[in-house]
Order: C-alpha cells, then structure tokens, then sequence
C-alpha cells in the first residue's frame, strides 16, 4: 500500500464468494475510500509524519465556519463525516486534496481492522462473561446471579476488576490478520475473510501490513 499505513471506509455487510477450488468463503464487504487528503504533518513542524485524512461526505452547512474553512482549504467542495490522522513514512509524497483508493492493495495481504463493538446494553454476567448458571429446578433460589464476589474476612472488599454484570460491547476493538479475499479498487469494495467487528454502515479503520 506504498507508504500509508491506513485506511477509513465502512461495513456494508456480510457474504460469500467462490475460490478457485469451489470452496465457498464467508467475507465481509467494506467500502474502503477514496479518502481526501486534509492536511499533512511532519516531523519538523509536528514532530511526526502522518497524513489527516476525510472519508464520507456530509454537507458543509452541518459544520461550524472553522471546519468549513479547514475543507475548503484542502480544496473540497463537501465535508466529511469522519475525520481521522494515519501514519505515513513519507508526506512528501502526497498532495493536500489528493484522493487515497485501493488502487495498490494486493489480494491475498493481511490487514488489521480497527472498529465498535456492537452495544447491547446492561447484561448480566451469563451473557457478558460466560459464566454458569445454577440449577433451574423449581427449588434453586440461584439461576443467573452472579454468586459470591467478596470475602466476609480478609480483606473484606470486592476486588478491583472482578467479573460483574455492567455494559456490554461498544468498545474500540482491533481485529487482527484479516485475510483480503478480493479487491475492487473501482467500485472501493474490499473483501475480507470472516466477520468484521462493529455494525453495518459503521465507521472501520483498515490498517494495513
């Protein structure tokens, strides 16, 4: 992917594809780029290279007047719904407004796929942690509580860290060595093998090797 090392575009969804030996592969669609070069850093300014990157247009009037200006200085004529700085060895070789795409990205690469978690509210620890539950006969008063979680003595606390009930998902979360299955730099679709973390439609960072 020369020297850029990331990527935004969203998960459209899931489905499958044919390899050569009729085998058929679950992938995951993304819609990765084109994103919009917004402005570059460096070390002698910044103190590191990287490139601030747009991706999803949203309409100018949805932002205050400093942003728009921030884009109309890159030379677009839309705004962007996410907004987001990856690294790169070298700014130089790129051009404020430049439009990154998939045009170098090989089949058969790994990448590391950065997203949400699906959210699912308050839940217990059966379905959070995987704990057991009790017996389910009608004289049990334990089926899905969580049991003990202290000591009546010594040191006479819950300990920092145990596993209770709280919220579940809706955590940043890297997914690491996905396989690219196919690449369709003219329709800015990238197929990867598996499931890809978060929901559909939902913001993904694909950082690649």
């Amino acid at each position: 992917m020369g020297s850029i090392k990331a990527l935004m575009g969203k998960k459209l969804g899931m489905t499958r594809v044919f390899a050569e030996n009729g085998n058929s592969l679950p992938v995951t669609v993304l819609e990765v780029g084109p994103c919009v070069v917004l402005q570059k850093k460096t070390v002698e300014k910044e103190g590191y290279n990287a490139l601030q990157l747009g991706f999803g247009e949203k309409p100018f009037k949805r932002f205050n007047r400093p942003m728009q200006g921030h884009f109309k200085k890159a030379g677009s004529e839309t705004g962007f719904r996410y907004v987001r700085e990856v690294p790169v060895d070298n700014p130089k070789d790129f051009t404020v407004g430049q439009e990154i795409s998939l045009a170098d990205v090989d089949t058969g690469a790994l990448v590391d796929i950065v997203g949400i978690t699906k959210g699912k509210g308050y839940s217990g620890t059966v379905k959070r942690h995987g704990f057991s539950r009790g017996p389910m006969g009608h004289g049990s008063k334990h089926h899905r509580a969580v049991g003990s979680s202290g000591m009546s003595a010594y040191p006479s606390k819950v300990i920092k860290g145990k596993k209770m009930p709280g919220r579940l998902g809706g955590k940043r979360e890297t997914q690491k060595n996905s396989l690219i299955v196919d690449v369709r730099p003219g329709e800015n679709l990238l197929l990867v093998r598996g499931g890809v973390v978060g929901a559909v439609n939902q913001m993904v960072l694909v950082h690649f090797k």
